[in-house]
């Protein structure tokens, strides 16, 4: 009978990727797949379906308050790219850089990380950061696959810094503390961008990037200080709110939405009220499919926890090996291929709530194995052939992806040793959060 029950779980778990490649919505394939797992259910027990389980399961996927901080974080997020903060993140950054070799470079990575800690998002930070940066870049005189490239892997360590929505996602999936995840993200996310500005600097070495020399007065100084500490206030808010245990991560998404507001309305005075409704719009639109996403992922996650999945899969894995870093190591290899075709959010939905019991069992904490997840997904942004940020990056600049990719190929391995450091060293992802009593 265990046998049986296996097979028809890799049927249908099969059958969720026929459905999603073949070009049917993610969601419309986690629907179809828990309705089938519930119905086979049914039948093996003798039972009638109980339809009101699909709907339950639909309305308890999105009930979770917890999951507010999606759209909060991604409203705030619109309304400070909308505020018109990505050239002023970028002199920032230069001004922190000084006159590094390749400091257009550095700056982008800096700015990048700034960018990705206030909007959650790699494509976004890709869009906005390469739309600035790479013709800059060009005109510098870098060669257009290194500045492609730059930004590409830039772009995908801001969102491992908090606040992060691909953590709130694997929060709610597995019920993990939010404000643990984000904590752990912090030292990750600030590797990466280290690492990243070490790769820029080898990479200097043998392309010879260019030097910037000119300096800049102390008027500018101090409005360039000024114009890049007023936006990160609102990361600064989201990371001290939860360290202090004032707020919590929805509630910071909620004040993050009024700092946004009051600074883009009121501070800088780059949005107009009458700019709100569209803002508006688009945050909804932003943020309704993944949330659609997850609550009939909830229907797939009910329907096979039902026919006993997270034990089977357990003891297929037992089965295997009960080496824990091995099996680290096999997860890590099966998210970077599905990082290569699917969207991170929906990775992390389907695979977080049958992984994430296996990890448990080896002793492996849920905050360490969550972080490790969200960075592979994160990858998968500048992995073809699906690299949402290594497409965005190549039509700005102009090249065919071919040449995207040689450019981001040193990025793309820097950060896959980087997830190898804090796959094999917990410390890296555990130490702030246990440092400040949070779970882990």
């Amino acid at each position: 009978m265990g046998e049986t029950m296996g097979l028809i779980i890799a049927i249908l778990v099969v059958l969720t990727f026929v459905f999603i490649l073949s070009g049917i919505p993610i969601y419309v394939s986690l629907l179809i797949t828990g309705v089938l797992s519930l119905a086979t259910l049914s039948i093996s027990t003798g039972t009638p379906m109980a339809t009101l389980a699909v709907s339950q399961s639909i309305f308890n996927g999105i009930g979770s308050t917890t999951l507010l901080a999606i759209p909060f974080f991604m409203l705030a997020g619109e309304i400070m790219n909308r505020g018109g903060i990505t050239e002023k993140l970028i002199k920032f950054a230069m001004l922190l850089i000084g006159r590094l070799p390749g400091s257009l470079a550095h700056a982008g990575i800096v700015s990048s990380m700034f960018f990705g800690g206030i909007t959650g998002s790699a494509q976004a930070c890709s869009s906005c950061m390469g739309g600035i940066l790479i013709p800059a870049m060009k005109k510098e005189g870098y060669p257009t696959e290194e500045a492609v490239g730059v930004i590409a892997g830039a772009s995908t360590c801001g969102p491992i810094i908090p606040p992060s929505i691909i953590m709130v996602v694997y929060a709610t999936a597995v019920g993990a503390s939010v404000g643990s995840m984000f904590m752990g993200g912090i030292v990750p996310g600030i590797l990466c961008g280290l690492v990243l500005m070490v790769v820029v600097l080898l990479r200097d070495r043998v392309v010879h990037f260019p030097r910037r020399t000119e300096k800049m007065e102390k008027s500018e100084i101090k409005k360039t200080i000024i114009d890049g500490i007023i936006p990160l206030g609102m990361p600064l808010i989201v990371v001290g709110g939860i360290m202090g245990g004032i707020m919590t991560p929805t509630e910071a998404g909620a004040i993050s939405v009024v700092y946004s507001l009051l600074v883009s309305l009121f501070i800088t005075r780059t949005i107009k009220v009458k700019e709100i409704g569209p803002i508006l719009l688009q945050a909804v639109n932003s943020a309704a499919p993944l949330l659609l996403i997850i609550a009939c992922a909830k229907v797939f996650s009910y329907g096979l926890t039902a026919l006993q999945m997270p034990v089977i899969v357990n003891n297929l894995i037992l089965s295997v090996t009960h080496n824990k870093y091995v099996f680290l190591l096999l997860v890590n290899v099966l998210l970077i291929i599905m990082g290569m075709f699917m969207d991170g959010g929906a990775s992390v939905i389907i695979l977080a709530p049958i992984l994430a019991p296996v990890a448990s069992s080896m002793g492996i904490s849920l905050v360490h194995f969550g972080v490790v997840m969200a960075f592979n997904l994160t990858i998968g942004n500048i992995t073809p052939p699906l690299g949402y940020c290594m497409f965005i990056t190549a039509k700005i600049g102009k090249i065919p992806v071919e040449k995207a990719i040689k450019g981001t190929m040193p990025y793309m391995i820097a950060e896959i040793l980087v997830l190898l450091a804090i796959t094999y060293i917990p410390f890296l992802v555990t130490f702030v959060p246990t440092m400040l009593g949070l779970a882990v």
